[in-house]
């Protein structure tokens, strides 16, 4: 979703396949320094409970709308669409604020700010893709920011790691780009990898990743 990520050089359409589905989102992402004043936060909640399953810094991210497995060919298509989208979106002014857990499993940090426009934003995001013909489960947009999942057995420290971040309010800044991110989600042991497939400023159309 940023920089940080392992992002995908020229086409996803070039890019070496190794299977023939992939796992795709579309999302928005912090900037390094609201990412870094939330680390901060979640300190104590880091050497409290070192058994979650906590997130990579680098891949937080805001997830307008979550495609599921896809046939990598139709995911090239995608992007004229979601060309035209972003040069007509303006950036949206946000901020992290508190936090919550879904199911006592999935701790998050809430998001405040231009709500309603990132509401229009996911809308549109998922119109555009289905009316490129990608069919995906269709979910409740409800903006957050996954940080950790607790392991088996294990839920109150989501549930207290979510408490600690009750008065957590973080600056504003500025959402300016669109992200369309694999990820290796199935594929193997080890830890959940992002990969930027390519991304737009909105407001001004594609830009290299």
């Amino acid at each position: 979703m940023n920089e940080s990520l392992e992002p995908v050089s020229g086409s996803f359409a070039t890019e070496p396949v190794r299977a023939a589905t992939t796992r795709v989102f579309l999302a928005l992402a912090p900037p390094d320094d609201a990412k870094d004043e939330l680390a901060r936060a979640l300190g104590p909640a880091y050497a409290a409970y070192p058994r979650m399953r906590w997130n990579r810094i680098e891949d937080w991210h805001i997830t307008l709308a979550f495609l599921g497995e896809l046939p990598v060919t139709a995911v090239p298509p995608l992007t004229p669409a979601l060309t035209e989208l972003a040069a007509r979106r303006a950036p949206l002014r946000l901020a992290l604020q508190g936090g919550g857990h879904f199911d006592e499993r999935v701790l998050w940090s809430g998001i405040t700010g231009d709500l309603e426009e990132l509401h229009s934003l996911a809308a549109e995001v998922r119109a555009v893709v289905r009316g490129c013909g990608v069919h995906f489960p269709e979910r409740v947009f409800r903006p957050h920011l996954t940080l950790a999942r607790s392991r088996r057995g294990d839920q109150a420290a989501t549930v207290e790691a979510a408490a600690g971040l009750a008065g957590f309010a973080g600056r504003a800044w500025v959402a300016g780009r669109l992200y369309l991110v694999g990820s290796n989600v199935g594929r193997g042991p080890g830890p959940i990898r992002y990969r930027t497939i390519e991304a737009w400023d909105l407001g001004r159309g594609p830009e290299p990743v």
